[in-house]
């Protein structure tokens, strides 16, 4: 049935047509996103760069030639092999942080503005390496990347590229390397352990003997009070002794001046002198006694004649 149908060859050009009207309408336009340029040739050469929005182009004359984000782009910069200054071969990576600030330039000023990046970060990495010992590598890593950011982004200027930032990842020396500076580090930890344990000791020695000479100033100390305590007590002994002698020579001597005192004096003396005199036979004692044995009275006589000459005041003796 439908092959009994006519067909007008003109009908079939003007679909043929109208659909390639649509393709080519749609390929003109152009939404470009967000942080995004585009750039535009007109018949080969450069016409324009297209921002992020809507856009129409010249339908077969104008085409997108390049396409490049505004964002900024983390590089990966592959490992490589580095010689310090002392000779030491060290493997070395690290991400190089870029941002395309001019898509003109970065579209005509280099064929590759990522991979020349990489190449140039590499380069200068080797030339840094080589003026530093593997000990200093480690320390000298905001240096080496502030090297490297400043060489790349240099170079990078007439490419319309902009290097924020480099980091270098790893630093990474050969196995022997690795053990002996191991090594190393196990000698400088047990010798700060020694330190440690010698200052320890001697600062334990330090206190005790600054603990024994607080000691042995707290006993002379306390000796030093026990002796005057026990002088400060003699001394008042003696003075209370002396005053109570004091007090019983005068208590005699008021008694021999009272009525019947001289007559108790001559008493106790004749009872003394018989006493001690009959107590010369029980011992052995050698003592010299008078040749007259028979004056008793003379001796009692002369004993009161001395104590009637202490218990006399001053203006009397005068």
């Amino acid at each position: 049935m439908l092959a009994d149908i006519p067909v007008n060859p003109w009908t079939i050009i003007l679909v043929g047509v109208g659909v390639l009207a649509i393709v080519v309408f749609f390929r003109t336009i152009r939404i470009v996103p967000q942080k995004t340029a585009f750039i535009i040739e007109r018949l080969g050469k450069y016409n324009s760069t297209l921002d992020a929005g809507f856009h129409v182009l010249v339908p077969i004359i104008d085409r997108v030639a390049y396409k490049h984000t505004l964002k900024e782009q983390a590089v990966d910069v592959p490992p490589q092999q580095c010689i310090t200054k002392d000779n030491i071969a060290v493997e070395v990576d690290g991400i190089l942080y870029m941002q395309v600030v001019d898509p003109q330039k970065a579209s005509y000023g280099i064929n590759n503005y990522q991979f020349a990046s990489t190449q140039l970060a590499q380069t200068t990495m080797r030339s840094v390496m080589g003026k530093l010992d593997l000990d200093k590598t480690f320390e000298e890593r905001e240096n080496i990347n502030s090297v490297i950011v400043d060489a790349v982004d240099k170079a990078s200027d007439p490419w319309g590229v902009k290097v924020t930032r480099y980091e270098v990842k790893n630093i990474l020396p050969p196995q022997s390397i690795k053990d002996a500076m191991e090594k190393q580090m196990r000698a400088e930890r047990e010798k700060r352990a020694a330190i440690a344990e010698s200052e320890g000791d001697r600062q334990a020695r330090i206190n005790r003997a600054e603990g024994q000479k607080q000691e042995m100033i707290a006993k002379s100390e306390g000796e030093k009070q026990r002796r005057i305590n026990e002088a400060e007590g003699r001394a008042i002994e003696i003075e209370r002794v002396a005053q109570a002698t004091g007090n019983g020579i005068r208590e005699i001597a008021k008694a021999i001046n009272e009525k019947g005192g001289i007559n108790a004096v001559n008493l106790r003396i004749a009872e003394q002198y018989l006493n001690e005199f009959g107590n010369l036979a029980k011992t052995n004692n050698s003592i010299i006694i008078p040749s007259n044995l028979s004056d008793i009275a003379g001796m009692i006589k002369s004993a009161v004649t001395v104590l009637k000459d202490q218990s006399k005041t001053p203006q009397e003796a005068a």
